[in-house]
């Protein structure tokens, strides 16, 4: 079976296992982990005063089990392998790692997948604010990868990402792309406003929703399109069990923002003009 480790009880502080990584862990015993030490508030106490631990990493797969929701930093800088979590988890969830997967069933905090540079993040719930976002000061986003939501997510995803996808099934809130310098943002839900803000290079999709959604007055609208990628995007997507089928083949497409570079663009379903 693969490394388990079950929250004992709820906790009001939040618990940063950043030091409980898949690749620290996959060499040690399960005693050796227990007396692993992670964070609360100003204290430092060992994993197994608040986790029971079982199993091996032996098979590249750790399993966090409970209302994680006070949870920080599960699965960051992660290389390979799989982090699931059986559950809500916290803020940072998948931050900065560059390879393997992150599975979250159940609803995720803010900062899901920040600054991450490759691998996938899957939340089958919601997720909170700043997905694939810059971290205050930083320079770049996520830079690499793919974060997917089935639910609502909040405002300003993929603030200064680079490169990447970022997918939402659901509803998202405002500033979609933010300072975007490129990649691909899709949101098949409604959305708020404020969208593309700032954005150099890049495509978001805003592809769901039963109005018009808010376009900027420093986008210009660039005619219709049909583009490629994004059939070959929906075929990845279908492919990972993330169903889009039910998206237009055509779209409006607004060129922006030309208070910046004004190579990005948005992508509206065709009713929207």
């Amino acid at each position: 079976m693969p490394l388990e480790l079950t929250l004992k009880q709820e906790v009001s502080i939040p618990l940063e296992v950043d030091p409980i990584r898949l690749e620290t862990v996959r060499e040690l015993s399960v005693d050796q982990i227990q007396k692993l030490t992670i964070f609360h508030g100003n204290k430092q106490p060992e994993v197994g005063e608040f986790f029971d631990v079982k199993g091996s990493a032996d098979d590249n797969e750790m399993v966090w089990v409970g209302d994680c929701s006070k949870v920080k930093l599960i699965g960051t800088h992660l290389s390979e392998g799989t982090v699931r979590v059986e559950g809500n988890v916290g803020m940072h969830v998948g931050a900065e790692m560059t390879g393997g997967q992150v599975i979250i069933n159940g609803n995720a905090a803010d900062w899901v997948g920040a600054e991450m540079h490759g691998g996938c993040i899957h939340v089958k719930g919601n997720a909170g604010h700043l997905v694939g976002a810059v971290y205050r000061g930083g320079r770049r986003g996520m830079t690499g990868g793919e974060i997917l939501i089935d639910g609502n997510v909040g405002n300003e995803i993929g603030h200064t990402m680079r490169r990447g996808l970022i997918a939402i099934k659901g509803d998202a809130g405002d500033g979609v792309g933010f300072n975007m310098i490129a990649g691909t943002i899709l949101v098949f839900g409604s959305s708020g406003i404020r969208h593309g803000a700032g954005m150099r290079r890049g495509t978001i999709g805003l592809l769901g929703g039963d109005s018009k959604p808010d376009i900027l007055p420093t986008f210009r609208h660039a005619g219709r399109t049909s583009p490629l990628f994004l059939k070959l995007y929906f075929k990845h997507l279908a492919d990972v069990g993330f169903d889009v089928s039910s998206v237009a083949a055509e779209f409006e497409k607004y060129a922006g923002d030309f208070l910046e570079l004004g190579k990005g663009e948005i992508l509206t379903p065709r009713f929207a003009v």
